[in-house]
């Protein structure tokens, strides 16, 4: 196949120019056999919505969903653990990213928050 690439000025390659007739069979080529399914199991998290402000917080912030919500809410965390009965040290372990909180936790926050539990699980 004959093709150009261009390159920046670092010498980064940017794009590639290939011929008309590769690029059309590269568009046109839908032939399942080329991709591979790849197995998930469903979980009670796939139907959940997120509000856009949350998930703009979550990703400029880079926190957790639940500390979204309480960033969302306009508290802080000693407030936010003052209404749940527990240490703000506690919580912020529960709004640490990558960690989800446990049902009954989410349970409790949901009702703080005025969001649905499910929410907080991300």
């Amino acid at each position: 196949m004959n093709v150009q690439y261009i390159h920046d000025k670092h010498g980064e390659t940017q794009f590639v120019i290939l011929p008309i007739d590769e690029y059309r069979r590269l568009i046109d080529d839908n032939s399942d056999e080329k991709w591979e399914d790849i197995p998930s199991k469903a979980t009670e998290f796939d139907d959940v919505t997120i509000p856009h402000d949350i998930v703009k917080i979550m990703s400029e912030k880079e926190v957790s969903a639940i500390a979204a919500w309480r960033i969302y809410r306009g508290l802080t965390q000693a407030q936010a653990a003052e209404k749940a009965g527990i240490s703000q040290a506690a919580l912020s372990q529960i709004e640490k990213v990558g960690t989800r909180p446990q049902a009954k936790t989410r349970e409790q926050f949901a009702a703080i928050y005025d969001c649905l539990p499910n929410q907080l699980a991300l």
